[in-house]
């Protein structure tokens, strides 16, 4: 038996599991998917790679602040652009916005992530399938038929993907389930396009913002964020309603094709790329988040559910309810000393 089972290797189950395992006790990461990080993803593609998730960080909170600092330091982050430009409807040139420092790794985004995980205890690949519990602990199948038991459990993925685990459980109090299915999304679908090297002229603009668009959301010149980059490679994502239409759509192509003809109203050639990949988001965006900065079940073993639909903010406040998170586990559990914002300073060394 182990103390904690986290489901989930985005930031916030990374920085919960960080907490906790300072801390002292015995933890295991689950993640289903083969790298660490959620939707600070980065693809390598075509010889190069594209930031297709989170696509920069703004200084936002002192945990976020603290980990932009850090890694600055250490040049795995820089500033990319001050200036994020905004397209309001009915206009072709788009203005910008009130400066502010936005924050990129040359190397991917999911360098980010990979920072938070020495020490860890990380099953990727791995599925939970199901879950039960007894009165001594919690038991996790994974899709391999390995059984995990464990003291606690942190659920920190979309609150949809908790919730089908979570509602065959009967023992778990209905305001609980209640509470996690009141929790909705928006998804978006995330367009990766890589251009000839002779394509020109290139933009004055790092990343474009489309107000109130029925097609597009942003326009980022991705490859304008590292040196090493062979070709020109833009990244565009979906409006919220694009995607509800079309996230189910087997052959995504020409949509992205569509999405790629409204980004070029900044720049004729960006409806003629060399090559084009699609990234469907099913829960991109918290479009009706729960209130408070964590999910806790009235259950005798623990049971907390966590991330960036926790008061909103995406990574700043996915980080700030994985590490509240791991306090209300420690509450039900040892109540050992937790590192709080110094468990940064411990992975620095």
């Amino acid at each position: 038996m182990i103390d904690v089972a986290i489901i989930g290797a985005g930031m916030a189950g990374l920085v919960c599991a960080q907490q906790l395992t300072q801390a002292g006790y015995s933890v295991v990461v689950v993640e289903k998917s083969r790298g660490v990080g959620g939707r600070v993803a980065t693809r390598r593609l075509h010889d190069t790679y594209a930031d297709h998730g989170t696509c920069y960080l703004k200084s936002t909170g002192e945990l976020l602040e603290r980990l932009i600092e850090l890694l600055s330091d250490r040049q795995i982050l820089k500033v990319w652009t001050d200036t994020v430009y905004k397209l309001e409807p009915n206009e072709v040139y788009p203005t910008p916005q009130l400066p502010t420092p936005r924050y990129v790794a040359p190397s991917g985004m999911n360098a980010i992530a990979k920072f938070l995980t020495p020490g860890l205890d990380i099953r990727l690949n791995q599925r939970v399938t199901a879950i039960k519990l007894d009165d001594k602990a919690w038991h996790l199948t994974l899709d391999d038929s390995v059984e995990l038991i464990a003291s606690s459990v942190v659920f920190a993925i979309p609150a949809p993907q908790a919730l089908a685990l979570l509602e065959p459980v009967t023992t778990i109090d209905p305001m609980f389930i209640e509470n996690l299915r009141s929790v909705e999304y928006n998804p978006s679908l995330t367009v990766m396009a890589g251009y000839p090297v002779t394509s020109s002229p290139f933009p004055e603009w790092q990343a474009v913002t489309f107000e109130d668009d029925p097609d597009v959301a942003w326009v980022g010149f991705d490859s304008s964020k590292r040196t090493s980059s062979t070709q020109p490679v833009f990244v565009v994502q979906s409006s919220a309603a694009l995607a509800i239409r079309y996230l189910d759509t087997e052959d995504l192509n020409p949509v992205a094709q569509q999405m790629l003809q409204r980004a070029s109203v900044l720049l004729p050639w960006l409806s003629e790329p060399e090559w084009i990949q699609v990234q469907r988001w099913r829960y991109a965006f918290p479009s009706r988040s729960w209130q408070g900065a964590f999910l806790s079940a009235e259950t005798p073993i623990p049971l907390v559910c966590c991330g960036d639909w926790c008061g909103g903010d995406l990574v700043a406040g996915a980080m700030v309810s994985g590490a509240i998170a791991a306090a209300e586990i420690n509450n039900r559990l040892r109540q050992m000393p937790l590192p709080g914002v110094n468990f940064l300073d411990s992975l620095a060394l």
